[in-house]
């Protein structure tokens, strides 16, 4: 990750999963992979620990899942392809339409950073094979909790101002307590979460509602709550 000594005026943080690529196709995959293998009852085992981690974690743990999953599996000979299948999964296939020319247009007046929840292996890894790593020109920032260090995003990248997009509305509303003024948040109507029914009942409400992250193509300065 880089630091960044300069201040700008104005910074675009933009979530990964569901909100630049489509998540949600690589956990339908990843399932079909499982019960491929291992047939149905061992997919359902494996959400299940998924999802335990995840609530007691609270970030999505792919890797430390399949520790856990391997328990009683240990001599099955397609285990450790399961490994492989994670770490090669081809995430550039999973970056949605427009995604690419959404960050290089808000590039044009305002530095871009990829902003993600995430654990320190698996994520880094999807970033990197997505493509997205080398669109924000290596400004890659993972946390476990990012709606808890906004102070440490401001630190690494200063600036006047800040644009979130993100498809969580909890963690705009969240950011946004925190920033207040200074924060425009975006929220992109994309994936599972985002199409959740308590998708719009958090407050502060989102400044912005888009359909799909291509939509920030049509979007320029002035339409953002920049402060002069």
């Amino acid at each position: 990750m880089l630091r960044d000594a300069g201040h700008d005026h104005l910074v675009f943080l933009l979530d990964v999963d569901n909100t630049l690529l489509d998540n949600d196709r690589f956990s339908a995959d990843l399932g079909d992979h499982l019960e491929q293998l291992f047939g149905p009852a061992e997919r359902a085992r494996y959400w299940r620990i998924f999802c335990d981690r995840r609530d007691r974690l609270g970030l999505a743990d792919y890797l430390g899942t399949l520790q856990s999953f391997r328990s009683g599996l240990d001599d099955h000979p397609e285990l450790l392809q399961v490994y492989e299948y994670l770490l090669d999964y081809p995430f550039a296939a999973l970056v949605y339409p427009d995604a690419l020319a959404a960050i290089a247009h808000v590039g044009e007046f305002a530095k871009t950073v990829v902003l993600s929840d995430g654990d320190v292996v698996f994520q880094p890894r999807k970033v990197r094979r997505s493509g997205l790593w080398d669109a924000v020109a290596g400004r890659v920032l993972i946390y476990l909790h990012k709606e808890r260090v906004m102070d440490h995003v401001q630190g690494r990248f200063p600036a006047s101002h800040y644009v979130m997009v993100d498809d969580k509305p909890n963690l705009l509303a969240a950011m946004k307590a925190a920033l207040g003024t200074k924060l425009t948040t975006v929220f992109v109507r994309q994936g599972h979460y985002a199409l959740d029914a308590q998708a719009n009942t958090y407050l502060p409400p989102p400044d912005r509602v888009i359909e799909r992250i291509g939509d920030l193509t049509t979007l320029n300065l002035t339409d953002f709550q920049v402060r002069s």
